[in-house]
C-alpha cells in the first residue's frame, strides 16, 4: 500500500507536535482513513506497556493510536529512549529493552549504524496496512550540532519523501523568528519538504498577528496554515518539557511492572520501572473535543488536498 504521509515537526520541544498529531489522527480517522502514528525515535519517561505483551512504546504514541481507534504497536515508536540521568538512557528497540547507552555512544555507535534501519523497517510495516501515516518529529530539526544523526526529523522525512509542517509555540515568544530561523538552518533539500507552518497556543485577537504572518509568508514563500488557540485539555503531555500540569483524570500509575532487561553485553537481569497508563474512555472523549478545535483552527482542506501525499 502506498500510504499518504505528513510529518509534524516543531521549532522547539513542547511546541505541540504530539498533541497536533493526536488531533490529526482523530480527524482523519473520523473521515474514514486507516491512520497510524509514527515517531522513529522518542525520548520520554512516560512509557506505555502494550496490553497483552511485554513490549513498550512511548505513552504519546499509545495515545495517538487511541486517536486512530487502533491498538498500539511497537512499529509506531520503534526506538524509545528512557532517560536515566548522567547523560544515559535505557534504549528500547521494537518495544523491548536493548541496552543502556551514554549519549555519545548512542550517536556514534547506534543511531546511524542500526537505529535508522530499525526505524525504516518499522515504518515499512505500518505502510502495509494504513492509508495515512502521521509522522512526528522530535525537538527541533534545526539542532545543527546533531543534524547528521537526527533520524527523528529531516533525515527520515527525506528518506520517505514526507511533506513537513512546522509548528511553533507563540506563548514562548519569538514565534516568527523561530519559524524563520528554523527554516533557514535547514539544508535546501530539507527546506523543500516544508509545506507550511502552524502557530500554536495563541491567546487573543488573531488579527494582531497578520503583519507577522504576511512577512513570514513573503520571506519563506510558504503559508501559515492555522493559528491554534491555547486549549485547556486533559490529554497527557508527552514529557516534562511540554510544561503544564499532568492531568489527573488520565493519570493512573500501574504497579511497578517487572521486566526482563538485557544489558549491552547480552546479560539478562530482572528489573522494573513505572509504566504509566491512562483512562481510555475519558481520554477518548477529550481527544474528540480537542480534535474539533484543531480542525476549526487550521486550513485542513488545504492540508488534506495539497500537502498530505
Amino acid at each position: 500500500m502506498n500510504s499518504k504521509l505528513l510529518m509534524i515537526q516543531g521549532t522547539s520541544s513542547g511546541a505541540g507536535k504530539s498533541i497536533i498529531v493526536t488531533a490529526l489522527c482523530r480527524i482523519l480517522t473520523n473521515r474514514g482513513y486507516k491512520v497510524a502514528p509514527f515517531k522513529s525515535q522518542n525520548m520520554s519517561s512516560f512509557i506505555h506497556k502494550i496490553k497483552g505483551s511485554d513490549k513498550v512504546i512511548a505513552r504519546a504514541q499509545a495515545i495517538q493510536s487511541l486517536a486512530c481507534k487502533a491498538s498500539p504497536e511497537p512499529n509506531m515508536n520503534p526506538i524509545l529512549l528512557e532517560p536515566q540521568g548522567n547523560y544515559e538512557s535505557n534504549i528500547y528497540v521494537n518495544g523491548k529493552f536493548f541496552s543502556k547507552m551514554k549519549a555519545q555512544e548512542y550517536y556514534l555507535d547506534f543511531v546511524l549504524q542500526r537505529g535508522f534501519k530499525v526505524a525504516l523497517n518499522a515504518f515499512k510495516e505500518l505502510e502495509k496496512n494504513h492509508d495515512v501515516i502521521l509522522l512526528e518529529g522530535a525537538g527541533s530539526p534545526a539542532e545543527i550540532n546533531i543534524q547528521k544523526y537526527d533520524i527523528a526529523n529531516m533525515l527520515f522525512a527525506k528518506k520517505v519523501n514526507s511533506p513537513v509542517i512546522i509548528v511553533s509555540d507563540i506563548e514562548r515568544g519569538g514565534c516568527f523568528a523561530s519559524i524563520l530561523g528554523t527554516l533557514m538552518l535547514l539544508r535546501p533539500t530539507h527546506q523543500d519538504l516544508v509545506k507550511g507552518f502552524i502557530i500554536n497556543k495563541f491567546l487573543g485577537d488573531t488579527k494582531i498577528l497578520l503583519p507577522g504572518i504576511k512577512k513570514i509568508e513573503y520571506k519563506t514563500n510558504k503559508p501559515i496554515l492555522g493559528i491554534i488557540p491555547k486549549i485547556d485539555h486533559n490529554i497527557p503531555q508527552e514529557d516534562s518539557l511540554d510544561g503544564g500540569i499532568e492531568p489527573d483524570i488520565n493519570k493512573k500509575s500501574q504497579p511497578r511492572i517487572k521486566t526482563n532487561k538485557m544489558d549491552k553485553n547480552g546479560t539478562q537481569k530482572d528489573t522494573s520501572h513505572d509504566v504509566v497508563s491512562f483512562d481510555q474512555n475519558n481520554l477518548d472523549r477529550e481527544i474528540d473535543r480537542f480534535a474539533a478545535t484543531i480542525e476549526s483552527s487550521i486550513n485542513f482542506k488545504y492540508i488534506l488536498d495539497r500537502i498530505i501525499k
